[in-house]
């Protein structure tokens, strides 16, 4: 593994008494792509709010870019450059795609209702490339809330890009996105990481596609880390086959 830009060491969290995350330890590659899979129920949406702010840790320690993250706030974590999305897409779906895009662009000491009026011709250009980019920009016009579930992703995607992350968190990206949208999405996906230099952390449960994206993969059970490894020794593994891929 090439130098680790996140660093999880030891960190639990505990919900009235039930372990959702147990001593659990991963680096994320800098420049890579790298998967988490593993159970219903086995700690992966709870590490990654854990990660990025939302829910404080019991104890264990963060670690971005070498810094100790673990006591900031989720808006201090996302101007750093580490930022996620989430399995049900957060959009402002009484908006067009074009204003969802500007909403989103960084604004410091800006009221929500000078945004508009303080997007300049760059913010406009920006916004519709990153539309062109994910497939959107004959519907940048269109509300939001009337776009496909898959388009909604790709919306939110293009929405998180506005922030020039460093590194992208996505939770579930294909789920419940027509399987005729999923390789679109995988593509724009692998852009965004070679060509953006995005690194990537993907929980995914469909593993034809993390299984072919992902450099490495860790697997969670029971909120414990499992195993971690290459794609082909996942995916080969018996205790993942067991723990996860068996149940499929």
């Amino acid at each position: 593994m090439s130098k680790p830009i996140i660093e999880v060491t030891g960190v639990s969290k505990s919900y009235g008494g039930v372990h959702a995350n147990k001593d659990v330890s991963l680096k994320v590659a800098d420049g890579g792509i790298t998967g988490l899979i593993g159970p219903n129920g086995s700690g992966k949406t709870t590490l990654f709010n854990s990660i990025v702010g939302y829910h404080p840790i019991d104890c264990g320690s963060v670690k971005f870019q070498g810094k100790e993250i673990s006591k900031l706030q989720v808006p201090q974590i996302a101007r750093l450059g580490l930022l996620r999305t989430f399995q049900q897409t957060r959009i402002y779906g009484e908006m067009n795609c074009v204003e969802n895009m500007l909403i989103s662009i960084p604004h410091r000491k800006m009221s929500y209702k000078d945004m508009f009026k303080h997007n300049s011709k760059i913010d406009y250009e920006k916004a519709d490339r990153l539309l062109d980019f994910v497939g959107l920009y004959e519907k940048r016009y269109l509300r939001a809330g009337s776009l496909s579930f898959g388009q909604q992703k790709l919306l939110e995607f293009a929405m998180a890009l506005t922030n020039e992350p460093t590194v992208l968190m996505l939770d579930e990206p294909t789920a419940g996105i027509n399987p005729t949208l999923i390789n679109g999405l995988i593509d724009r996906l692998q852009l965004a990481n070679s060509e953006f230099g995005i690194t990537l952390f993907i929980i995914e449960h469909n593993m034809r596609v993390i299984m072919n994206m992902a450099d490495h993969i860790y697997c969670l059970a029971h909120g414990e880390m499992l195993a971690s490894g290459p794609p082909s020794e996942i995916q080969n593994d018996q205790r993942v086959i067991d723990a996860y891929l068996g149940a499929h």
